[in-house]
């Protein structure tokens, strides 16, 4: 089990924090804080193993904490959940060792990626005493090795960004109805993103027959095997 301290002064991102974090099994939160000189003294007093760490905060905010915990505390790893998105707060938290980087707001999905990714890591590392460049290529360094991918004409990265958030956050089965109320595309526009997605095996559709008029196509994310 993987002692995980949040440390976030919105109470509304803090509870949605603890919220995902019971979504995903293997990881216990064990504290909560609201700032870093809080978090200190809570990891000098308990067992942690991983911080879900905000940058703004008062007192002293997640960088300041950062540094303090890469010298006294540098068995502990760190996943940013912060709004802060400036490339110079991004890049010295990479300097300082931070596992992944979220930015807010963000789905349940890339939060449970976050999770997952860092499980298997701590999983596969404390398995074995010497890894081969294979393992480290697909174990470790597996989303850096990644090779975009190139989209076909007519499909925008960002506009296809905003429909998977929108799937995403339906968390249900949906109809092509349903997504209309929901962005400002038009259905066409719409359709051919949504056809895309299943091309590339992100979504699944079946039809859905209803007791009156004709079977209505149905989409939902794709299982994972």
């Amino acid at each position: 089990m993987i002692n995980v301290l949040i440390v976030e002064d919105d109470p509304m991102v803090a509870e949605l924090n603890k919220q995902y974090l019971t979504m995903v099994p293997g990881f216990k939160l064990v504290g909560q804080v609201n700032n870093g000189e809080d978090a200190l003294h809570f990891i000098h007093d308990n067992p942690v193993s991983l911080l879900l760490l905000d940058v703004f905060m008062p007192k002293l905010n997640g960088l300041e904490l950062l540094q303090h915990i890469r010298i006294s505390y540098p068995n502990i790893d760190i996943i940013m959940v912060t709004a802060a998105c400036d490339s110079e707060s991004i890049q010295s938290a990479l300097r300082l060792g931070v596992i992944d980087y979220m930015v807010k707001p963000f789905t349940f999905k890339r939060f449970r990626t976050a999770l997952i990714t860092y499980q298997e890591r701590i999983r596969l590392l404390s398995s074995s005493d010497i890894l081969d460049q294979k393992q480290l290529d697909h174990r470790i360094f597996s989303q850096t090795l990644q090779q975009p991918k190139v989209l076909p004409k007519g499909i925008e990265p960002d506009t296809l960004n905003k429909v998977r958030q929108i799937v995403e956050n339906l968390a249900q089965d949906f109809a092509m109805s349903d997504l209309s109320l929901l962005s400002s595309l038009s259905r066409i526009s719409l359709k051919k993103y949504i056809n895309y997605l299943e091309e590339s095996g992100e979504l699944e559709s079946y039809l859905s027959h209803l007791s009156v008029g004709r079977p209505v196509r149905m989409y939902s994310l794709k299982r994972k095997q």
